[in-house]
């Protein structure tokens, strides 16, 4: 059986290794993205309080809109309880648009773009960075990318049976990685050992990860948690989907509509909900409804649900984060699982490392199997050290 695992290792890395080592690689530098972006554009996200009282959001919205291109308009505001931090205004379009604001002058202090690594790491991560086709043309990039980690499973289950120890003291020694013993032994042992550390992180990233590129796993992997999957397969979050419904609802709105009065009362409403959720980690605004996170540990996209009179400014509904449809709980789950941040800082970190050991691995593989290749043509079925 181990003789046929083999093949099975070994024949299914040896084309896609290569593609598996950069959707890893890729990965890991998303783990930390908003962190390096805030450190390298704090002049976006930072302001400076100057004790100072933010201005109400509805003259920030009026001020920021003021600035904008003719039809693009502010759906909504993101505010943060720490008054260093700029507010954040999604755009009805493009898709997805955003600029930071300074609460306190309502002056714009950047777009809330990708930094063009970012941008390239996010592309080659889901589709090779292939571009989406026109119509109903097959998303190559997408599909290489899906069928990658799908295999990726399979060699990384084969691993298992191949690798696995029948003794504890063999575990122990699987578990290490000689650094005297000359670079074939080092290979090995990071081959081995970093596949062992890193199997049930890299498990877990593949298996969500599959959920945004095949509507056929994405659909059994709901029913699994009884749930049933939403018609085009998106995982965005719940302000994405609101924002959405609501640039169709501008589209058909006019151009004179910039200044209307729908903004008036998000300054009233905000402070309720400061009120109520004092520990929130942001608050986001936007016409007739709201929603409040907080620093919690499992779904880091989950938020309770409020609306809101957009006449009075009064609250008229409350829906907490646990009373929420279980499908939105777990598309949250599924992201903050493949992401790794369901855990704070120490699951991000572990995540981040064992993608980094997940793009080793193909490369290490390739070595051995190379290796082995040179000293016996005729064997080509495994790649353990004679």
């Amino acid at each position: 059986m181990k003789k046929a695992f083999r093949h099975i290792h070994l024949w299914l890395s040896v084309p896609f290794g290569l593609i598996i080592t950069l959707v890893c690689f890729s990965g890991a530098m998303l783990v930390f993205e908003k962190e390096v972006t805030q450190w390298l554009r704090p002049e976006v996200f930072n302001v400076d309080p100057q004790g100072r009282q933010p201005l109400p959001m509805d003259e920030v919205v009026r001020r920021v809109s003021a600035t904008l291109p003719e039809g693009v308009q502010v759906t909504g505001v993101t505010a943060f309880p720490d008054p260093t931090k700029a507010w954040q205004l999604p755009l009805s379009k493009p898709a997805k648009a955003s600029v930071y604001a300074n609460p306190y002058t309502g002056e714009v202090t950047g777009r809330g773009d990708r930094l063009p690594f970012f941008a390239t790491m996010f592309r080659l991560h889901r589709w090779l960075l292939d571009s989406r086709p026109s119509g109903d043309g097959v998303f190559w990039g997408k599909v290489v990318v899906g069928t990658s980690t799908l295999l990726f499973v399979l060699v990384l289950v084969s691993g298992i049976v191949i690798w696995w120890p029948r003794t504890r003291k063999a575990l122990q020694n699987s578990l290490k990685i000689a650094v005297r013993k000359g670079w074939r032994r080092f290979w090995y042992g990071l081959h081995v050992a970093g596949g062992m550390y890193a199997l049930l992180l890299l498990l877990v990233m593949a298996l969500t990860g599959l959920t945004w590129s095949f509507g056929w796993y994405r659909t059994g992997f709901y029913a699994l948690f009884g749930v049933e999957a939403q018609a085009g397969g998106g995982h965005g979050s719940h302000n994405a989907k609101s924002q959405e419904g609501h640039q169709k609802q501008q589209g058909r709105k006019g151009k004179g509509d910039k200044n209307t009065d729908r903004t008036a009362h998000w300054q009233t409403v905000y402070e309720q909900l400061k009120q109520k959720n004092p520990d929130a980690r942001q608050i986001s605004l936007s016409d007739g409804s709201a929603s409040v996170s907080v620093n919690r540990f499992g779904n880091t996209r989950g938020a309770d649900r409020y609306q809101f009179d957009t006449r009075t400014g009064q609250l008229t509904g409350y829906t907490p984060y646990k009373e929420l449809d279980r499908s939105g709980k777990i598309r949250g789950w599924i992201y903050s699982m493949h992401v790794g941040s369901w855990g704070g800082l120490l699951t991000r970190l572990l995540w981040f490392v064992a993608a980094l050991l997940g793009a080793t691995l193909p490369l290490t593989g390739y070595y051995l199997w190379i290796r082995r290749l040179q000293k016996s043509p005729s064997r080509t079925s495994g790649h353990r050290p004679s």
